[in-house]
């Protein structure tokens, strides 16, 4: 199955923890990072006092089910001692589920696609890195970008 993840980290050396979190997902059996947008320094959403994100969003190839794919990426972040603290709060490392390819999923502790991506540019204009064409599994997600208003972003080198 192709999966669509979005990676964000806002301690530490956040260029290294997305580097090791990449690592950790190529390591997960029969799973490979297989394409991956460049990386973006992002402001943060829902709680604003806190430094900006690095995000990358990444196409993964598992034979992991959507859930089991859910507690793999909560292992990852488990395993870089995320604390949950504050919602939407400083991270060293957060792995969503975006997309499962066209799965459509309204679990007690999954929804597919990601029920808020429509609203985050840190995940919508990285996702243009690897569909060009703004189409993602059928849904174009250009309206989306010229709906949000802020949340500035920054393509890094």
């Amino acid at each position: 199955m192709e999966y669509i993840l979005s990676v964000g980290t806002n301690l530490g050396d956040r260029k290294e923890n997305i580097n090791r979190c990449i690592e950790a997902i190529n390591l997960l059996p029969y799973t490979d990072v297989v394409n991956q947008s460049a990386i973006y320094e992002t402001e943060p959403v829902g709680y604003a006092r806190q430094e900006n994100f690095y995000n990358i969003i990444l196409k993964v190839e598992s034979i992991f089910e959507p859930h089991e794919m859910l507690g793999a990426c909560l292992g990852i972040e488990a395993g870089f001692g995320r604390k949950r603290a504050v919602r939407f709060g400083p991270r060293i490392i957060d792995v969503d589920i975006i997309f499962a390819e066209n799965e459509k999923i309204e679990s007690r502790n999954l929804i597919l696609p990601h029920p808020r991506y429509q609203q985050r540019r840190f995940i919508l204009e990285p996702l243009l890195d690897l569909f060009a064409d703004g189409i993602v599994y059928g849904t174009d997600i250009k309206p989306f970008i010229d709906a949000i208003d802020g949340q500035e972003i920054k393509r890094l080198k």
